[in-house]
């Protein structure tokens, strides 16, 4: 079973042959070293501005601080140990509520 595709012309190649360049057009050693080398002595260069580096330490900074309130967790841990740990559960309803909300 032969499958036919249409609106491709079978005289010019898809993509050049492997090994050969663009265009049909070789390049000799010294021309493609004199290319690269041009290439390299212009070189790049970024300049960051003053919201970057602003951003940059902001992060630095958070990067820094700590993940968890050590004290809020302490002094849960000593609430729940007391059993004078009390759960709004209207409160907890209601966070619920909107993180559910939020994901449609």
């Amino acid at each position: 079973m032969s499958a036919k595709i249409s609106g491709i012309s079978t005289t010019e190649p898809l993509a050049p042959p492997k090994g050969s360049s663009t265009g049909g057009v070789d390049r000799s050693q010294g021309e493609a070293s004199a290319a690269a080398a041009t290439t390299s002595q212009t070189g790049d260069h970024v300049t960051l501005t003053d919201s970057a580096r602003s951003l940059q330490k902001l992060s630095d900074a958070i990067s820094q601080a700590p993940v968890v309130n050590s004290t809020k967790v302490a002094a849960i841990k000593q609430a729940v140990s007391n059993g004078t740990y009390k759960v709004d559960s209207a409160r907890v309803a209601d966070k619920l509520l909107k993180f559910e909300s939020g994901l449609k």
